[in-house]
């Protein structure tokens, strides 16, 4: 944390219980830094009960046990992973200049600014002459999508528009429907750009018939909403149960987040057992009850927490712009096996000022950092979890804690509902990426700094910032050392000395500061 002491930032975990239900202590988010930090561990107590079946109270050795999943062979609801939205970046992220590359469930698609409709188009990654991909492209001047190998273009229904090989007096190929690249229907909610996984025509108005999951906090004026997306390397179903698990927090994060002090401190983490509950369990996700508030899991993506209403002395339910409200969403999308995406995005109504005076790069210094200190662990776990085969979790994980209902209620869902594990349609086969060195698995650079324009601009401009100290002390050396005895005074001589001395150091500390927060900034639980 040495890179980041001059703050305490945004985490992504959810707020400690507050000690009266209708507000939220003030250290949340106001110290003597700039924070937003939250903790998923409430200390307060909630008199909500688990369903036995999901994890029966920890009586006795045998009652520990872990009930046995029921088959659900035969279940005539079934979810189809192909007939959902999916979420691709968030609107502030893309670059309307330039076409972007995604994948999600597996297909790789381009996403670009068609400047003649006035909308994001998503096409197949793949230009259908020689399957370049068109996100290595540019946009042209006349606003089409141009694949850079041999000079394709096609506007935003995907029709190909010229072929420069064509001859102007021949037969008008470029209308011919293998000329064509595949179209996606995208809609933009909630400042989110979103896609239908099928191309085929009978979806082109599939908006009409069903649209994304709407969080209205994000489009309310009176909540803030900065978002940051980072590309993960594990998978799917890993990355969502992580984030349904507040007993984790204390432990794998610990010394990155304050805390209130435990009424009964157990260990100097403060965990703590968590009074947690799933209620309307079905094909359309759950909704949970965590104590300091309401959750919901609403498939494929996207897991949303959030502060009901909290009703007055009087019994009256106060008007919203009364209370001091949040919501954690995170957004969890199946990039392949062992690859994932994550967006998220905290709105809260109090302490907007912060959001207007911080840049946004500083909250995610210190959300990677959150999301590094338990990356290598998840990433391990997912391998095994692989090993024994995700139909068998339940057997070989024991949970017998009511701290992790929710993880167990989404492995229920993912076993009920949707076979156990993402459908990925035959496109993959065999095992999970074999694990990097820890750099490159850890890395911030390519899965979070190239693809977020605040980072990428401020990572661009303290680059600059250090080649300008380094030009300033070599500078300052330069002038002392060629001119003449007398010619300067003695403390100018120093004083400019002094300058290259420290204009040296900075420029060392600032490399050290760009590397740890936009490069790689490695984790040791051992020393935390």
């Amino acid at each position: 944390m040495e890179a980041v002491c001059a703050f305490s930032v945004g985490t992504l975990h959810i707020p400690t219980t507050p000690k009266t239900p209708t507000s939220f202590r003030k250290s949340i988010f106001f110290s003597n830094h700039v924070s937003s930090t939250f903790s998923l561990v409430p200390w307060g107590n909630s008199k909500s009960k688990l369903f036995t079946a999901l994890s029966p109270p920890p009586l006795t050795e045998s009652s520990n046990q872990p009930e046995a999943e029921p088959e659900f062979e035969g279940q005539e609801e079934k979810f189809d992973w192909y007939s959902q939205w999916y979420p691709l970046m968030p609107v502030c992220d893309l670059d309307k200049r330039k076409p972007h590359g995604k994948r999600v469930l597996g297909i790789d698609v381009v996403v670009w600014w068609d400047k003649n409709e006035g909308a994001w188009q998503v096409h197949d990654d793949a230009c259908p002459h020689r399957l370049a991909p068109l996100s290595e492209g540019r946009i042209d001047q006349w606003g089409r999508l141009q694949c850079v190998y041999h000079g394709w273009c096609f506007n935003g229904k995907g029709e190909c528009k010229f072929i420069p090989q064509a001859p102007l007096d021949g037969p008008p190929i470029h209308t011919s429907k293998k000329a064509c690249v595949a179209s996606y229907p995208s809609t933009v909610q909630n400042d989110i750009l979103w896609f239908w996984p099928n191309s085929d025509p009978q979806y082109k108005d599939i908006i009409t018939r069903k649209r994304p999951p709407h969080i209205p906090e994000i489009d309310d004026p009176s909540f803030t909403k900065l978002m940051g997306n980072r590309d993960i390397p594990y998978g799917y179903e890993v990355l969502t149960e992580n984030l349904m698990d507040p007993a984790h927090v204390p432990y794998a994060h610990y010394g990155l987040m304050r805390t209130a002090k435990p009424k009964v401190k157990a260990d100097r983490e403060g965990g703590r057992p968590l009074e947690m509950s799933i209620e309307n369990l079905d094909i359309n996700g759950f909704t949970a009850n965590q104590g300091w508030g309401r959750s919901k899991f609403m498939p494929p993506c996207i897991f949303y927490a959030y502060t009901p209403d909290q009703p007055s002395s009087s019994g009256e339910i106060k008007k919203p712009s009364a209370q001091k409200k949040m919501s954690l969403i995170f957004i969890c999308v199946p990039v392949s096996p062992g690859k994932s995406r994550l967006i998220w995005c905290f709105p809260r109504n109090f302490g907007l000022w912060m959001d207007k005076i911080v840049p946004r790069w500083i909250f995610h210094v210190g959300q990677n950092l959150i999301l590094d200190s338990d990356l290598y662990l998840l990433h391990v776990e997912e391998h095994k979890i692989m090993d024994i085969g995700s139909n068998n979790w339940q057997k070989a994980c024991f949970v017998p804690t009511k701290s992790d209902a929710l993880v167990i209620g989404y492995r229920k869902w993912l076993k009920k509902y949707a076979g156990g594990e993402v459908d990925w349609r035959g496109k993959y086969t065999g095992g999970l990426p074999s694990t990097p060195p820890r750099e490159q698995l850890m890395d911030r650079y390519w899965s979070h700094v190239v693809n977020c324009k605040s980072c990428n601009s401020a990572y661009k401009s303290l680059n600059v910032a250090e080649v300008i100290l380094q030009i300033i002390s070599v500078a300052s050396i330069g002038i002392v050392a060629t001119m003449k005895q007398g010619t300067m005074s003695v403390a100018t001589r120093n004083s400019m000395v002094v300058l290259a001395v420290l204009s040296f150091a900075l420029s060392r500390w600032l490399a050290h500061f760009i590397y740890k927060n936009f490069r790689y900034h490695d984790y040791d639980h051992a020393f935390r």
